[in-house]
């Protein structure tokens, strides 16, 4: 195969995240496409070829794989938010399980010797659609030099954004203040920030919503600078331009407000905030706050537990589903003490605290580290309106924070970001020799690089299983007992 040639293929298998297996004809170096799904008969361009791997640009799909059906969401195709909307869901649970065991089971063909682990398969989500409690659009345009557009970035693409006012993971009140807030800024000609020129005014919306208490949080992240595409705001005096984007962002509380009064809207607005973002990268972040109705913050509730949810809280974004992931954890940790509460856990990269505080009942005390300071600040908070006053919340880097911890845990929990553990972090807590551990990870990949650490380490693993979070999509999340070897 040659960079830039094209190639027909059968799709034998996929990888995670989303990486398919393209066996053709004739070749011995399979190609790696994005984008399909096993079955699929398809044409790809060749885009990388290096150190004996080759990836490629998915061209069209010849043939329809035997399973799939068809997307119950009409953006399925264009919108990158979903790849496996063309399966059953019982096919998504399939294919993930068979992903996630086969990472686990290519760390034990590693080391040459056999798996000896239980894997106990696929939990799949409550909820398959109208899943997600928050979501992040972007403002720009659906092609250039077209239109307003809110929404999700286009597959395949940095800047063209599809308005998916028919999104199927999201429930009926997003739907409605996504078509809301577009007509709106449409209507004043407001311009988005054109991350080229960094120049324009609307970047980010950002939705949050309680599944179980149903507040929702709204957060309009633009530019320090207001402008428009109508010609006559070009001559605004700098005081005036202020004053126009005042009476802009109050029409924008207005209209959202207004929401509350359909029949169609179920949830119950908490808060509308104003967020400026000058950064030039593409994330949602805040330079400024500013809180335009209500306050910065919702609650919801998880396993009995009340949490109070910011703008930028660490949060699963599947409640109904997290409370699957966690009563798994809570399992696989086991009983804590026969008798009184005398164990110590540490709950490392502990968010909002959300594992710690289902510890603490049944735990001595319960130690979370987490380096988001407001994540931090929302775990006090929300173990003290919880009544639980064992939990000591740490905000600070893992790797240094342990240094600086006297207490020694006689069990680790950890939930690190995507990337897993840092190898020093990483080396510090197998110090510890705790007799479990119980990891939990939202990318298989980096849980299956720091197992073999733990395997060398004197650690096995007792059993493993993943929990779909994510229906429709790539991602999956996974968690893993290991036990100390004596």
């Amino acid at each position: 195969m040659k960079k830039g040639e094209c190639y027909e293929g059968l799709v034998t298998a996929v990888r995670f995240p989303a990486k398919g297996i393209v066996s053709v004809e004739g070749e011995t170096i399979p190609a790696q496409v994005k984008h399909v799904v096993p079955g699929q008969k398809i044409s790809f361009r060749v885009s990388k070829k290096r150190k004996g791997k080759v990836e490629g640009t998915l061209l069209a799909v010849l043939e329809k794989a035997p399973e799939e059906i068809e997307p119950v969401c009409p953006h399925f195709g264009s919108c990158g938010g979903c790849q496996y909307l063309q399966l059953s869901y019982e096919d998504q649970l399939k294919l993930k399980a068979e992903q996630v065991k086969g990472l686990l089971d290519e760390v034990y063909i590693k080391l040459k010797t056999e798996p000896d682990y239980e894997f106990q398969g696929i939990k799949e989500s409550p909820n398959q659609l109208a899943y997600r409690n928050k979501m992040e659009f972007s403002f720009g345009d659906e092609y250039k030099d077209g239109p307003l557009s809110l929404g999700l970035h286009k597959k395949g693409s940095f800047y063209d954004i599809i308005p998916v006012l028919d999104c199927q993971i999201v429930d009926e009140d997003y739907r409605l203040i996504l078509k809301t807030v577009l007509d709106y800024f449409t209507q004043e000609k407001t311009d988005f920030y054109h991350r080229m020129r960094q120049e324009g005014y609307l970047r980010h919306l950002l939705v949050r919503k309680g599944t179980k208490s149903g507040e929702l949080l709204i957060a309009l992240v633009t530019s320090s600078r207001y402008s428009t595409k109508a010609p006559e705001d070009d001559k605004l005096s700098q005081e005036e331009r202020k004053t126009k984007e005042k009476q802009v962002l109050e029409g924008f509380k207005q209209a959202l407000l207004d929401l509350e009064k359909q029949d169609d809207f179920a949830g119950h607005i908490a808060g509308i905030l104003h967020t400026t973002n000058d950064s030039v990268a593409d994330v949602v972040k805040a330079d400024q706050n500013e809180i335009l109705y209500g306050s910065d913050f919702f609650y919801e509730e998880l396993m009995g537990l009340r949490f109070q949810i910011s703008q930028f809280s660490f949060f699963q974004t599947n409640s109904l589903g997290a409370e699957v992931l966690y009563e798994t954890a809570r399992e696989y940790i086991g009983k804590l003490s026969d008798g009184e509460p005398d164990k110590i856990v540490f709950d490392l990269y502990s968010g909002t605290g959300t594992i710690a505080q289902m510890l603490a009942p049944v735990a001595k005390k319960v130690i979370g580290v987490e380096i988001v300071e407001e994540a931090v600040e929302a775990a006090k908070e929300n173990a003290k309106a919880n009544g639980l006053h064992n939990c000591e919340f740490i905000a600070g880097d893992v790797l240094k924070v342990l240094d600086t911890v006297e207490e020694k845990p006689d069990f680790i929990v950890l939930d690190p970001p995507r990337d897993g553990i840092h190898p020093k972090a990483l080396t510090k807590l197998i110090a510890y020799g705790v007799p479990r551990i119980v990891y939990i990870s939202c990318k298989p990949t980096s849980l299956a690089r720091d197992m073999e650490v733990f395997f060398a380490s004197g650690y096995k693993m007792e059993k493993a299983c993943a929990v779909d979070m994510f229906p429709g999509t790539g991602n999956v999340e996974c968690i893993a007992c290991l036990q100390k070897m004596t």
